[in-house]
């Protein structure tokens, strides 16, 4: 299982996600879902997966080595002139590796579905935020909906239904990612740390704040562990029910 988050606010773009993958309780792997692609001064693209991992890596690899490849006709991620025209890249890409992959093609109840969120900013464009279906269509984010998770979503999306507002800081905005993971993470142990973060501030072109936060993290365990005392005390502090 995966937990991925990717939010909007005013300051820019802000992504999160846990490295968790297992083929049941006795093989638990580590593998990165979030990927960037970078020219700094130009544009930055994120892309994180839930799914499938042959069909995520797949769909990761093939437009990785496209980028890289000279000779190839196809588009790459560094040559799109729109995020619209990245995600409909990313989308065919996606169709690509699951149909060649399920006899029945790409179908959202494929055993090799997947489904992604793409992020970014392109020079002479605002920021966008789009989910993509294990299908290669998508939808945007937009102020009704600000932010899309992928994966195991259920824990973690009341906490952020309640808290968002698009004019956080970085900072709010990291602690409400942190609370909902954690979340998440102790109510499915199919979601791990560590975690990534990364921030794509507005208008800097260039990847802002990208850190790892692991069991060890301090900041991280101050969060955790607040947010259990203040539920405990919250919980205490309701009357009782009349009977």
């Amino acid at each position: 299982m995966t937990y991925c988050v990717g939010l909007k606010i005013d300051r820019g773009l802000v992504f999160m996600s846990d490295t968790r993958t297992n083929a049941g309780m006795d093989s638990i792997s580590t593998f990165r879902k979030m990927h960037v692609w970078e020219q700094p001064g130009e544009r930055v693209i994120v892309l994180m997966s839930a799914g499938n991992l042959a069909t995520t890596q797949a769909v990761v690899s093939l437009l990785d080595e496209r980028t890289k490849a000279i000779a190839d006709r196809h588009a790459t991620l560094l040559e799109t002139p729109s995020m619209y025209q990245t995600v409909r890249l990313v989308g065919d890409t996606v169709k690509e590796v699951i149909a060649s992959s399920s006899p029945a093609g790409e179908k959202a109840d494929s055993y090799f579905n997947a489904s992604f969120i793409l992020g970014g900013q392109i020079k002479g464009s605002e920021p966008r935020l789009f989910m993509i279906y294990p299908e290669g269509n998508f939808i945007e984010s937009t102020d009704d909906t600000p932010f899309f998770q992928i994966g195991e979503t259920k824990y973690g999306k009341p906490i952020i239904i309640r808290a968002y507002e698009k004019t956080m800081s970085l900072a709010e905005t990291v602690k409400l990612l942190l609370v909902s993971f954690d979340s998440t993470l102790k109510s499915n142990l199919s979601v791990g740390l560590p975690l990534d973060l990364l921030f794509l501030e507005k208008d800097a072109f260039k990847v802002g704040l990208k850190k790892r936060i692991g069991q060890d993290d301090q900041y991280y365990r101050t969060i955790s562990d607040g947010w259990s005392s203040a539920l405990k005390t919250a919980f205490a502090s309701l009357p009782d029910f009349p009977g």
